[in-house]
């Protein structure tokens, strides 16, 4: 079981500078000790600093007690990673990340980033290249028991579509494409929910602006907010001040409101950013103020189906 709250390890894999070890180990204590036991992480992340560093926290705990994900699609090179997306470079990958956190098997092995975004022009070849190489190679060591489950991670849900189309997998970590300020992806969770396919979501706050609120300079997809989402997050924070709910608690809440997502995973670091996290995803929120916002225009529609 993933657990309704998981561990979004990419802020970690970038942690750097003095005392950087210190504050991981007290991130990573700080989210067991408050009963998190999915981990995400990826080669990617810190070029593999962070599959090192939760390798080496979780190595201490029993096997059986986490769940554990991690990424194909890149190949770490002279400390740079590379794209690769195909069998070899699938199977390569999970040898490596293996070696990197110490560890005897990853639970859930997610193809990385063959969305647009990442690659503009480039990616009908991305994704052509992960559907002959990368993605049966991992139906393969599903199939023999080697990984329990496989999918893709990417930022697009067009993308996922595309995919659970051509073949079947069993999960995606979507980033950002659930919120309380987007729910273009209700179509695609609703067909994973039909299929069987279980999302974990990530992004919870766009980036930031779910958090910090509609402040000067708040961030949305790693950019400055435009006017629009700005304003659009006012109107989300009016109504929950009449609930009484924190938006960071309706933000963390909203995605499990649909029975495909599985889990919201926000990235964290931090001690105290942990503990603010699992202190705000435990606030109950009326079922009333879910109606409201429904009523305003501003989410799809409240309540799980």
């Amino acid at each position: 079981m993933l657990g309704a709250l998981g561990f979004g390890g990419g802020p970690i894999g970038w942690c750097s500078g003095p005392g950087s070890e210190r504050r991981v180990i007290e991130t990573l204590d700080a989210a067991w000790d408050g009963g998190v036991r999915y981990f995400d992480t990826a080669p990617f992340y810190g070029h593999g600093a962070s599959e090192r560093r939760i390798g080496s926290y979780l190595g201490a705990k029993d096997r059986a007690a986490f769940v554990l994900s991690s990424k194909v699609g890149r190949l770490i090179m002279n400390g740079a990673p590379v794209f690769d997306y195909s069998r070899d470079g699938a199977l390569r990958s999970i040898e490596e990340s293996l070696g990197r956190l110490g560890l005897s098997r990853i639970d859930i092995v997610l193809v990385h980033d063959i969305d647009r975004y990442t690659h503009g022009p480039d990616q009908p070849a991305r994704m052509r290249e992960a559907l002959e190489g990368a993605l049966p190679a991992l139906a393969e060591l599903k199939a023999q028991g080697v990984i329990g489950a496989f999918g893709l991670g990417v930022n697009e849900w067009q993308v996922c579509a595309d995919v659970a189309a051509r073949l079947p997998i069993d999960a995606v970590l979507l980033a950002g494409r659930y919120t309380l300020l987007e729910q273009g992806a209700r179509g695609f969770l609703d067909h994973a929910h039909a299929a069987g396919i279980g999302i974990i979501l990530g992004g919870p706050y766009n980036s930031g602006i779910l958090a910090s609120g509609a402040r000067e300079g708040a961030l949305y997809d790693y950019r400055p907010a435009p006017p629009e989402i700005l304003e659009r997050t006012r109107r989300i924070e009016r109504v929950l001040a009449r609930h009484g709910v924190a938006l960071q608690a309706a933000a963390l809440r909203f995605p499990l409101l649909h029975p495909a997502v599985a889990t919201v995973i926000p990235g964290l670091l931090g001690a105290a950013e942990v503990h603010r996290t699992i202190e705000a995803f435990a606030v109950d929120i009326p079922q009333g103020c879910w109606n409201d916002l429904a009523h305003e225009g501003l989410i799809a529609a409240p309540g799980r189906d």
